[in-house]
C-alpha cells in the first residue's frame, strides 16, 4: 500500500461551495486500491471566515480519510490575526505529523508558508518524499497589497526566505501555472523540471450544469460576467468605469453579473450603484449554480490589479469551459499569450477604462466575432483545463514517487 498524505491549508471540503483541486486529486488517487489517501486541512474556512462543521457521517461517505485540524481563524486576510492563526495551525500540523504513522509521500499545498515550512522540515528529517503544489506566490501576493518602497521589501524578506527553503527542498514541484513553477525552479536544488497543471475543471461535470441557452437569445441585452473573489487583487471598478462610459454614449444594451463574494463587496456595490449601472451581485454560489449562471452570459471579464502576482487562476478555467470570450486586463504574460494563441479574447491595457469600454463594445455589437472567440475559448478549455485529463499527470507523479520509499 502507498500511504499518501495531502496537506492543504486553504482547500475547500467536498461539502462546501467550490471545485477544490486537492479533494479531486484525493478522489482520483483513492480509485486505486493500492493507495491509502488522507487529506489534512483546517477547521477554519478561509473563504467564509468561519469554523467548519462537518459530521463523522459526512466524512465516512468519502473514499479517502479527511482530517480536520484545529485553527483559531481570523477576520481579515491581511492582518496580525491571520499570522497568529497560521502559526497556530502550522504547530498543530507539526504535532499531527509526529502522532501519525509515517507516510510514504506528502503532497503539500503552498501556501500557507507556515504549514509548508513545517511539512518540509518534517519530510527532510524523516526522509519522506515531498511534492509541493504552488497555488499562489507568497510574499509576492502580499507585496501588492502592502507596497511601501524599501519597507515592504525588508518586511517580507523572512517570508521570501521561507518560500525559497520550501521550493529548494521539494523532491518534485507542481504549480497552477508556468509562472509559479518557474519561480520555484529558480531556487530548487532537487527538482530541475517541474510540472505546470492548471486548476481547471472536469468538463463533463461542468457541461452537465451548463445553461441550455444564453439569456441574450431571449432579449437584446449582452451580459458581461465576473466570477471570483471580491478582493484587493481584482479591479472591478475599472469595469464599472468602462460600463459608465458606454452608458453615457448609449452605445449598447449591457448588464454585468458578479458571481462571488469578498471583503470589497460593499465597496463595489456602492460604486456601481453610484454610477447607476445594471449590476447583479449573486454572492457566492454552489458550483452547480455558478456554472449555470456563468454560461447564461456572453462575455467574461478578467480585471486584475496592476502588479498582481496572479497567473493562471481558477476563473479563467471556468471562462474557457463556458466557451466565453474574455476581456482581460491581466499583466501576466502567460495568460496574455494564452488568450492570443487561441484567439479566445482580448488583452487590454491595465487601468485604461477607455480601452476596456472600446473592447467591450466591439464584442457586444459584433456577435459573430464574439461567438468565434467563444468557440476558441472552449477549445482552449478542452485542451488545457480539463482536469480529468490534466490531473492524471499529477496522480502518476505521486504514485511513482511514493513507490520510491
Amino acid at each position: 500500500m502507498r500511504d499518501i498524505l495531502i496537506v492543504a491549508h486553504f482547500t475547500q471540503t467536498p461539502f462546501e461551495k467550490g471545485n477544490g483541486r486537492f479533494h479531486y486529486l484525493a478522489g482520483m488517487l483513492a480509485q486505486d486500491e493500492k493507495n491509502c489517501v488522507e487529506v489534512a486541512t483546517s477547521t477554519f474556512s478561509h473563504s467564509r471566515k468561519q469554523q467548519r462543521r462537518i459530521s463523522r457521517e459526512q466524512k465516512d461517505e468519502l473514499p479517502y480519510r479527511l482530517t480536520m485540524l484545529e485553527e483559531s481563524g481570523y477576520r481579515k486576510n491581511v492582518s496580525v490575526g491571520r499570522m497568529v492563526s497560521h502559526a497556530g495551525f502550522a504547530k498543530r500540523v507539526g504535532q499531527y505529523l509526529k502522532e501519525r504513522k509515517r507516510p510514504d509521500l506528502i503532497y503539500c499545498a503552498v501556501p500557507s508558508l507556515d504549514v509548508a515550512n513545517v511539512v518540509t522540515k518534517y519530510a527532510k528529517t524523516e526522509g519522506i518524499k515531498l511534492i509541493i503544489d504552488i497555488q499562489d506566490l507568497w510574499p509576492e501576493a502580499f507585496q501588492m497589497v502592502v507596497n511601501i518602497p524599501l519597507i515592504s521589501k525588508l518586511a517580507f524578506t523572512p517570508m521570501k526566505r521561507r518560500a525559497d527553503f520550501i521550493y529548494r527542498s521539494a523532491d518534485k514541484i507542481v504549480a497552477v501555472s508556468e509562472t509559479y513553477r518557474d519561480r520555484a525552479l529558480s531556487v530548487s536544488e532537487k527538482c530541475k523540471e517541474g510540472s505546470a497543471v492548471f486548476l481547471g475543471t472536469e468538463l463533463a461535470v461542468f457541461d452537465r450544469y451548463a445553461a441550455k441557452e444564453k439569456l441574450s437569445e431571449e432579449d437584446e441585452t449582452v451580459r458581461l460576467v465576473y466570477v471570483g473573489a471580491l478582493g484587493h487583487s481584482y479591479d472591478l471598478t475599472i469595469v464599472f468605469d468602462a460600463l459608465k462610459i458606454l452608458k453615457e454614449e448609449n452605445a449598447a444594451n449591457l448588464s454585468f453579473r458578479v458571481i462571488g463574494d469578498g471583503p470589497l463587496r460593499k465597496k463595489f456595490e456602492a460604486y456601481s450603484a453610484r454610477l447607476n449601472l445594471d449590476v447583479e451581485y449573486t454572492g457566492r454560489l454552489d458550483y452547480t449554480q455558478m456554472v449555470t449562471r456563468l454560461t447564461e452570459c456572453d462575455i467574461a471579464v478578467n480585471p486584475i490589479m496592476h502588479g498582481a502576482a496572479q497567473s493562471i487562476i481558477n476563473k479563467v478555467g471556468d471562462y474557457a469551459a463556458a466557451g466565453l470570450p474574455v476581456i482581460s486586463t491581466q499583466e501576466c504574460p502567460e495568460y496574455r499569450e494564452l488568450l492570443e494563441r487561441y484567439d479566445a479574447g482580448i488583452n487590454c491595457e491595465n487601468g485604461n477604462a477607455g480601452e476596456l469600454a472600446k473592447q467591450i463594445l466591439d464584442l457586444a455589437i459584433h456577435r459573430e466575432k464574439r461567438l468565434k472567440m467563444g468557440n476558441n475559448s472552449r477549445r482552449m478549455g478542452e485542451e488545457k483545463f480539463d482536469r480529468k485529463i490534466s490531473y492524471q499527470t499529477i496522480v502518476e507523479m505521486i504514485e511513482r514517487e511514493a513507490d520510491k520509499k
